[in-house]
């Protein structure tokens, strides 16, 4: 029976998620620019802080994968690494040039679950779990774009192409799930 249990990672996503929506609803009460690029530039360094924390756990599931069938996943976790980082510069490079800090303080994002020991999880426990994040993450963005298509379209298509890096990252995991 499989376990259905959030995972920390998960769970802290999800409340990652919650909180940029209220920021969201926020977001559409104010009147003032000021106070839409301080909610723009909050949603930015979350939707970077769940990337970086993407960063890791790809890494650390890179190192950890082990059995029959493991070099596939292997790669796929390094690739989805390296791209994951490439979204974090993405994303904090925007957020200067909105005059903005890229806050990489991960503080209670990360639990203790996200630095445990991987050692003994299977692939597929492995593969499930960036699948439940990258699905969080496509959900996110989804939610984002719509915030700033018309408040900051450059913004809008930075977030509408991760949003597709993310889609393909979570075909490519579903297929290496299939039999």
């Amino acid at each position: 029976m499989a376990d259905t249990r959030p995972q920390p990672f998960v769970t802290d996503l999800q409340e990652l998620h919650r909180h940029a929506r209220e920021q969201l609803a926020a977001g559409a009460r104010t009147d003032t620019a000021g106070g839409e690029l301080k909610i723009g530039l909050t949603l930015l360094n979350a939707a970077l802080a769940t990337t970086v924390v993407c960063v890791r756990r790809y890494t650390r599931h890179a190192l950890c994968a082990a059995g029959p069938g493991s070099e596939a996943v292997k790669a796929a976790f390094g690739r989805h690494a390296r791209e994951q980082q490439d979204h974090a510069l993405r994303l904090a490079e925007r957020i200067q040039q909105l005059g903005g800090r890229p806050d990489f303080n991960l503080g209670g994002l990360m639990s203790s679950g996200d630095t445990q020991d991987e050692e003994g999880r299977t692939l597929v426990e492995l593969l499930r779990e960036n699948l439940a994040a990258e699905r969080v993450a496509i959900e996110t963005y989804r939610e984002l774009i719509p915030y700033f298509a018309e408040r900051d379209p450059t913004t809008g298509r930075l977030l509408e192409e991760l949003l597709s890096e993310e889609e393909a990252h979570a075909k490519a995991l579903q297929v290496l799930l299939e039999p």
